[in-house]
């Protein structure tokens, strides 16, 4: 995910965003504490599902969750989850999905969205992340970008 993350952020700049990133050291909390510390007005995570161990490899899709009662956190994620039905192997499976139990949602003060990309259990999953990193990270910068309603900027 670090490497999605690292992949849009010329994206990003070059579509004129500010970007705040976290660090592989840091936890949910810490991430969330950073990006109020920034004064961040999306919050955005990025993650890779894993199945429960009696259905580890079966599952697949993504899931994008955003905080229960944030309407501006739940305009994110429905642009994020069209986008990236677009690309993904399983459009079918793309789901957004409010949520209050996530710290990383609850302790943020911008509108927040934690996507998890797809199942790294799975095989065909994990290859498509592997195999898609610079095209999951151009889906979502024109995510964000559209989300700020501000063109969006090849690098």
């Amino acid at each position: 995910m670090n490497l999605i993350a690292d992949a849009m952020v010329p994206y990003l700049e070059a579509s004129g965003i500010t970007v705040a990133r976290n660090t592989p050291e840091d936890t949910a909390l810490t991430s969330a504490q950073k990006s109020n510390e920034a004064g961040a007005q999306l919050h955005l995570a990025l993650h890779s599902n894993a199945a429960p161990e009696e259905l580890a490899g079966q599952l697949r899709g993504t899931d994008v969750y955003y905080y229960t009662g944030s309407t501006e956190g739940e305009r994110a994620a429905d642009i994020i989850a069209n986008n990236l039905s677009l690309i993904s192997p399983t459009p079918q499976l793309v789901d957004v999905i409010p949520t209050t139990r996530l710290a990383e949602l609850r302790r943020t003060n911008a509108p927040s969205v934690l996507v998890e990309i797809a199942y790294h259990d799975n095989p065909d999953d994990a290859n498509w992340i592997r195999g898609n990193i610079r095209d999951i990270a151009r889906n979502l910068s024109a995510s964000v970008a559209d989300f700020f309603s501000v063109p969006f900027r090849q690098p």
